[in-house]
């Protein structure tokens, strides 16, 4: 188990980016955590640089879906870093496996 909940990725894999009737086969990082303030999970991550992603966002916010052999969910997809990758943000059910019961 990590020092600190956060130091792990929840995710680490292939993923299917879907956005105006596209279908972009992406590497993804996620992670998440329960935000007890508005009582919602919260997830978020990075797709690696991927010149259809690039094409598709054109540096701009974009609502998607993502999908990953656990399941999928809607997110936002917001400006790339320097190195090209977008970051994802998303609340609700996250698209990968979250434990359900206390450890």
């Amino acid at each position: 188990m990590a020092d600190h909940e956060h130091d792990e990725d929840d995710y680490r894999g292939p993923a299917t980016l879907l956005a105006d009737e596209r279908e972009l086969a992406v590497e993804v990082v996620l992670r998440g955590h329960f935000q007890p303030i508005d009582g919602r999970f919260h997830w978020y991550g990075r797709l690696a640089a991927h010149q259809d992603v690039d094409e598709f966002a054109n540096r701009r916010k974009a609502d998607v879906v993502l999908r990953t052999p656990a399941g999928e969910a809607a997110g936002t997809l917001s400006d790339p870093d320097p190195w090209g990758r977008y970051r994802i943000t998303g609340t609700g059910r996250p698209p990968f496996q979250i434990p359900t019961e206390l450890g």
